[in-house]
């Protein structure tokens, strides 16, 4: 979060008596909705931002129930004045309204005072996606000088965009959920909902190679121990392995670097990351003629809508199927 120096000293200073809210609701997250560690920081940063603010700049409010709407939209502004993006700053209100939403239900406050602020209008644009052929360039050309795991690399770039998995469900793969005889790969997504996901020919034989030089460095690593890890994806240095604990996970950022210096090599933009991936998974499907239904199940999104953002057609298709299904069109 991005606000000047002195406010941020402010607010430190003045700890806020909300934040035990914050702290319950968060656990309310991890137990009972079984939310990503990624998605628990994500709600502490945007919360207690929010409850040290209104500590340092209201000091007489020390309940919950005495935030009014007009407070909220006054930590907007600040926000926005300090330099935050609109984007950011509707993460942060999302955050927000969450909370309320939850402390309205359980009775902390009698309204979901967040849900009367207005969400900062976003610049609407489409993600830029890479094209089949050069999707498939990059995919088929992960060797020595563009990975320094060519198998490892190879196996993450095939799953990325051939399964259209997120980066965190990517990580959190482990061995166990490579279903060889359904052909499928076991994903568990946002909130620990799960869902089969398609393992492809081409994914399935990147995976072969790789697990197979997973084996073997395994076993240069551990020699005599009998100690494994259930983990998928492993680190290059295997971190962590033979120790009480250790799993040697590849994490989502050591992901987010592979992937951006494979496409660069390849002559794709500087901007490329996993997530980039996915949404090609998603609109080559649509291009290739998949219903938005199925794409929805297979991206394991809530709502149609959501689907619909991660898919876009080029003018050309939208002519042809113009020309093609219109009556006026002939």
């Amino acid at each position: 979060m991005i606000r000047p120096d002195a406010e941020v000293a402010e607010e430190r200073a003045s700890p806020s008596p909300l934040a035990g809210l914050v702290d319950e609701y968060l656990r309310v997250l991890s137990n009972e909705r079984g939310s990503s560690a990624h998605t628990l920081r994500a709600y502490r940063r945007e919360l207690m931002n929010f409850a040290a603010h209104m500590g340092a700049r209201h000091g007489a409010i020390e309940r919950v129930d005495q935030i009014e709407h007009l407070h909220i939209r006054k930590y907007l502004g600040v926000l926005l004045e300090s330099g935050l993006s609109k984007a950011s700053t509707a993460r942060a209100l999302a955050s927000i309204r969450s909370w309320f939403k939850w402390l309205a239900r359980t009775g902390h406050v009698e309204q979901n005072v967040a849900s009367l602020v207005a969400t900062p209008k976003l610049p609407k644009h489409l993600p830029r996606v890479p094209s089949i052929e050069q999707m498939n360039r990059v995919v088929d050309s992960v060797d020595d000088d563009a990975a320094s795991w060519p198998a490892r690399d190879k196996a993450i770039l095939e799953l990325l965009y051939g399964c259209g998995i997120r980066n965190a469900e990517l990580t959190g793969l482990n061995i166990r959920d490579i279903h060889w005889g359904n052909e499928a790969i076991l994903v568990r997504g946002k909130g620990q909902k799960q869902r089969l996901v398609p393992l492809g020919d081409a994914a399935a034989q990147a995976l072969r190679a790789y697990l197979a030089e997973r084996s073997a460095r395994l076993a240069a690593k551990l020699a005599s121990k009998a100690t494994d890890t259930p983990a998928l994806f492993l680190s290059l240095q295997l971190r962590g392995i033979g120790r009480p604990g250790g799993e040697g996970r590849l994490t989502t950022r050591s992901v987010g670097r592979i992937v951006k210096r494979v496409a660069i090599l390849r002559g794709l933009s500087a901007d490329v990351h996993p997530h980039t991936l996915r949404h090609a998974f998603g609109t080559h499907l649509l291009e290739e003629g998949a219903d938005l239904r199925a794409i929805q199940e297979l991206l394991g999104h809530e709502r149609l809508s959501t689907t619909q953002r991660y898919t876009q057609l080029t003018t050309s298709q939208l002519e042809a199927v113009y020309d093609k299904t219109h009556p006026r069109a002939r």
